[in-house]
């Protein structure tokens, strides 16, 4: 078994269709994907019904860890799972409140771009950062997620409605899923999540850490791994795949069958 457990797709702010995902995914040797899309479940139906490989149901939620933003991987989720669908909504309906927002500051600042430009990027999925930084790259600002653009805390950021970590695991555990933190050391984010902070999450259910993924050096993942085995959790692998807007491909970094198997329990 080949096993990536994050990607995304045309549904939030990948560029690939759902419906293409899973020829990708074989083609690159996988067997079992998971489709996380950021707070939501619209690819879902479509991606289950063109795959020849097994397609876990998964989502990527934002979520706020003390003062900071974090994502949490809900595994073997419910879709229709009613608490956690209204949830997802109030998120969606935010980003998107803020995605209009950060347009009207970029323009402030001085960007030439427009709302209906980044309507037109997200395809009719939620306005997030990365269509903004579409747009601004388009206008010549290659570097968008930076203190001067879209950054957290940038000139251009709007606070959003985000869900404490804790309630997010107790939603994804409620929904018979398994809650694991994604790429919590990203050398690419502003925040780092503490060993301390792994601690409380581990003891409020959190199941496992996204240790292998394309934005944790090795350093990062020999350390992370220590941690995660002294807390009890679980060390999965994946690419963390966004089609064209992410330099990685499927497959890249995976998680291994003994832990997919051990997921799976843990849906209870």
């Amino acid at each position: 078994m080949t096993i990536d457990l994050h990607a995304h797709s045309t549904a939030s702010d990948g560029t690939t269709p759902p419906s293409e995902l899973p020829r990708l995914a074989a083609e690159a040797g996988l067997t079992v994907l998971a489709l996380t899309d950021h707070d939501t479940f619209a690819g879902l139906a479509e991606a289950s019904a063109a795959a020849d490989i097994e397609l876990v149901p998964g989502v990527e939620i934002s979520c706020r860890l003390d003062d900071a933003e974090v994502h949490l991987l809900g595994l073997f989720v419910d879709p229709g799972h009613a608490a956690l669908r209204a949830e997802l909504e109030l998120i969606r309906t935010d980003r998107d409140r803020r995605g209009v927002r950060m347009v009207e500051r970029c323009q402030e600042l001085g960007a030439p771009i427009t709302l209906s430009q980044v309507r037109e990027i997200a395809g009719g999925a939620s306005l997030g950062r990365p269509h903004i930084a579409a747009a601004l790259a388009a206008v010549g600002i290659a570097d968008a997620f930076t203190s001067d653009w879209i950054a957290d805390g940038g000139r251009a950021d709007v606070p959003k409605h985000v869900l404490a970590t804790v309630d997010a695991i107790g939603l994804v555990r409620a929904a018979g899923g398994a809650a694991v933190l994604a790429h919590p050391r990203s050398v690419k984010r502003r925040a780092s999540v503490s060993d301390a902070q792994l601690g409380a999450l581990a003891s409020a259910g959190l199941a496992g850490v996204e240790i292998d993924h394309p934005e944790h050096p090795p350093e990062v993942r020999a350390r992370l791994r220590d941690v995660a085995t002294s807390l009890g959790l679980l060390a999965t692998g994946s690419s963390d795949f966004h089609g064209d807007r992410k330099p990685v491909r499927l497959g890249e970094c995976t998680t291994s069958p003994e832990v997919l198997a051990a997921l799976r329990p843990r849906r209870s």
